[in-house]
C-alpha cells in the first residue's frame, strides 16, 4: 500500500515546508505492543528519582536548543518569532514545577495511610497505568504536550505521542532530547498520521490504557466515541468561548490593553482566549475608545520580524471561519469599529491574515457570541449589571475560563463563584498556571491537567490491606 505524505503548509507563505510519511495500519498495531513491553521495563526498572533526573535532562538539552525551537513553531504554525521562544521557555519551566511537585504525589508522602487499627496495616499508592496515548493541538504544542507527557513519565507509563500535522518536529525534538537525557527506549514513540481512521486504531487498542486528547469539541468527540466499545479513561481538554466582564469601577485604558492582549495574542488562536467581552454601560464608550488606541498600535505581518505582534492565522479555512463570523455579526447589526492601522490593510500577500477586529453593538444572535471564533476578533457587548453581565458569561455550552476586571476584588470573588467555568481570572485572563488545576467545565472538557491533581489521569490506584499473621 502506498503510505500517506503529510504536508506542513506555512500559514504565512501557503508554501509546503516540512513533509513526513504517515504509518500504516501494520504500524500501528506494533506501536502499542512495543509501548507495552517498554513500559513494563520502565516500571519495574526505574524510581521516581531517575525519573525526575532524566525529564530534568531532557528540559537541559531542549533548553539549550531553544532558539531553534522557535524558529520551527514560528514556520509551522505563524507565530511571531518574538513569542515563540517564551512558549518554548515556559513549557520547560512548567515542567521544572510538575517534576518538583511529583514526590508529593508520586513518591513516599503521595502513599495515603488508611485507618490505624491493631493488628492491621492499610494503605493506598498510586501504580502507572500502562501505555498513555497523547493526541495534541498545533496552537501551543510545546505546552500542551508537556501537560500530559512530564507527569506521564513521571508516573512511570510509556506514551504514544501524535502531534497535529501543522507542527510535525516538535515530537521529534522531545523524542530526541529524552533519549540524550538517558530515557530507556520506546518508552516514548511517536508517529505523523493525517488520517481519523488509523488514529481511532491506536484508541481501539486493549494495549492503550489511557487517552487524552486536546483539540476541538468535534475532535474529542470522535476520539470519545472510538473509545466508547471498551474501559478505557480519555482525558479531554477542548474548546472555549472565554467571556471577560469589565466592570465600571476599573481604569478603562488599563482594562482595554489588558483585554486586548488577553483577545488576539497567538492571534486568537487560543483555547482561553477572551472571545466575548461584556462591558457595564457606565464605562462602555469610555472602553471602547480605548480599545481603538490599544489596536491603532498593534503591527501585524511577518512572524520572523522582531516587530510584528500578531502574524497569519493557521490556515485559509481558519481565515474563512473567522471572516463569516464578523460578516455574520455585521449583518445582524454589529458595527465594525476598528481604527484605522497600515498594517491591518496592507498585511503580507501571500499568508492567511486576518485584521485585528473590534466589533460593538453584538448580541447573542451572532455566531461570534455563541461559536468557537479562534481568530483575533473583540465582540464588545454592553451590560446595566453584575447580575446580566454573569448571566450572559453563563449562557454557553462551554466553561473553560472567564475573567472579571475590577478594582473591587472583593466583589468579584463573590462574581466568579457564580460562573460557570474550570478556571475564574480576576483582573487577568488566558494564562494557565502550573499550580491550578486545568479544566474544562459543559463542553470544553474533562479531566485534569497541571498541578498535583494532573498526575491522577496518569495512574490507577492500589490498596494495600495487611494483617499481623496470627500467633
Amino acid at each position: 500500500m502506498s503510505l500517506e505524505t503529510i504536508t506542513t503548509i506555512s500559514p504565512s507563505t501557503n508554501q509546503p515546508v516540512v513533509t513526513r510519511t504517515g504509518v500504516t495500519s501494520e504500524d500501528l498495531q506494533r506501536i502499542p505492543e512495543v509501548a507495552q513491553e517498554a513500559f513494563r521495563s520502565f516500571s519495574r526498572s526505574t524510581t521516581l528519582k531517575q525519573r525526575q533526573e532524566i525529564v530534568t535532562r531532557a528540559l537541559d538539552i531542549l533548553e539549550k536548543k531553544k532558539d531553534e525551537l522557535a524558529r520551527e513553531l514560528t514556520e509551522q504554525m505563524g507565530r511571531p518569532i518574538a513569542y515563540t521562544g517564551v512558549e518554548v521557555l515556559t513549557a520547560i519551566k512548567r515542567s521544572r514545577y510538575l517534576t518538583k511537585i511529583s514526590d508529593s504525589v508520586l513518591g513516599e508522602e503521595g502513599v495515603v495511610p488508611g485507618e490505624e487499627e491493631k493488628g492491621f496495616r492499610r494503605y493506598i499508592k498510586r501504580k502507572p497505568v500502562g501505555v498513555a496515548f497523547i493526541i495534541f493541538a498545533w496552537n501551543y504544542p510545546y505546552l500542551i504536550l508537556v501537560n500530559s507527557l512530564i507527569p506521564a513519565i513521571l508516573a512511570g507509563n510509556a506514551v504514544i505521542l501524535k502531534p497535529s500535522p501543522q507542527t510535525p518536529t516538535i515530537v521529534e525534538q522531545f523524542a530526541a532530547a529524552f533519549a540524550e537525557a538517558g530515557l530507556p527506549q520506546n518508552v516514548i514513540q511517536y508517529f505523523h498520521c493525517g488520517s481519523p481512521t488509523l488514529l481511532e486504531t491506536i484508541v481501539r487498542s486493549p494495549l492503550v490504557n489511557h487517552v487524552c486528547f486536546t483539540g476541538s469539541v468535534a475532535g474529542g468527540l470522535a476520539v470519545q466515541k472510538a473509545a466508547s466499545d471498551r474501559i478505557v479513561n480519555v482525558g479531554l481538554e477542548l474548546g472555549g468561548k472565554d467571556p471577560a466582564y469589565v466592570r465600571d469601577d476599573v481604569d478603562a485604558a488599563w482594562a482595554a490593553e489588558e483585554v486586548v492582549d488577553g483577545a488576539i495574542f497567538n492571534s486568537g488562536q487560543s483555547c482561553c482566549a477572551i472571545e466575548r467581552v461584556y462591558v457595564h454601560k457606565n464605562i462602555y464608550n469610555t472602553f471602547v475608545e480605548e480599545v481603538k488606541k490599544v489596536l491603532s498600535k498593534y503591527r501585524v505581518g511577518d512572524p520572523f520580524d522582531k516587530q510584528t505582534q500578531i502574524g497569519p492565522v493557521v490556515s485559509k479555512r481558519a481565515k474563512d471561519t473567522i471572516q463569516a463570523h464578523v460578516a455574520d455579526a455585521i449583518q445582524k447589526g454589529a458595527k465594525d469599529e476598528t481604527p484605522a492601522n497600515e498594517t491591518f490593510e496592507n498585511p503580507p500577500a501571500e499568508g492567511n491574515y486576518v485584521k485585528p477586529t473590534l466589533l460593538t453593538g453584538v448580541n447573542h444572535d451572532m455566531i461570534v457570541m455563541t461559536e468557537e471564533t479562534f481568530g483575533p476578533v473583540i465582540p464588545v457587548m454592553k451590560v446595566d449589571s453584575d447580575e446580566e453581565a454573569i448571566k450572559l458569561m453563563n449562557s454557553s455550552e462551554f466553561g473553560l475560563t472567564a475573567s472579571v476586571w475590577t478594582k473591587d476584588v472583593a466583589k468579584a470573588e463573590e462574581l466568579v463563584e457564580q460562573v460557570e467555568a474550570g478556571t475564574v481570572f480576576i483582573n487577568r485572563s488566558d494564562y494557565p498556571s502550573p499550580d491550578l488545576a486545568w479544566t474544562g467545565w459543559k463542553n470544553s472538557g474533562r479531566g485534569v491537567t497541571l498541578s498535583r491533581f494532573g498526575f491522577e489521569q496518569f495512574v490507577k490506584l492500589k490498596s494495600h490491606h495487611i494483617k499481623a499473621y496470627p500467633k
